[in-house]
């Protein structure tokens, strides 16, 4: 999944893993932060956002062990670098940026912000909805990363998101 908060990633991310009946990696960087606010009234810095990658990957690593099919992914490193340089004033750590660069993935589904907008500690940008989403596309564009556009409701979006994923498990055997 890949795009701005509030989007349906985490929704669909579930649904998707109980359809193929496997496991999906959570977005380690929401449980990070949120024990960072619980604890210490603090959103993210930018000395979090190393710590944050690194967790992710091994959470990511960990659960591609438990399965032999589909691993539904919460988020990536990509979507840390573009939440680095929209936070950070264009600036992302460079062993982040090489990393979120060199990591890949068969496909992204890029959630469209036709969502309402869900406020909890953590989001922060409901009036920034349009750039945060053309961040993400134009990173997507850029790297040249597969991805498919879900849009509509939560039915609409994981049928579509299920075809693409049975099309690429067929073209895998």
């Amino acid at each position: 999944m890949f795009g701005p908060e509030s989007t349906g990633k985490t929704t669909l991310s579930r649904q998707l893993a109980k359809h193929y009946n496997t496991v999906w990696a959570p977005e380690y960087a929401r449980d990070y932060l949120q024990e960072k606010w619980d604890n210490e009234q603090k959103t993210c810095e930018t000395e979090d956002l190393l710590p944050i990658a690194i967790g992710q990957m091994k959470l990511e690593n960990e659960l591609a062990k438990q399965t032999d099919t589909v691993l539904v992914c919460d988020t990536d490193l990509l979507e840390t670098k573009v939440y680095s340089e929209a936070y950070y004033k264009g600036t992302c750590d460079p062993i982040l940026e090489t990393y979120a660069l060199k990591n890949s993935y068969d496909l992204y589904f890029l959630t469209n912000i036709d969502t309402p907008w869900e406020p909890d500690d953590l989001r922060d940008k409901p009036n920034d909805r349009e750039a945060m989403f053309n961040a993400f596309r134009n990173a997507l564009i850029e790297h040249k990363k597969p991805y498919i556009l879900l849009k509509g409701t939560k039915k609409e979006r994981l049928e579509l998101a299920v075809k693409h994923i049975d099309n690429l498990l067929m073209n895998k055997i």
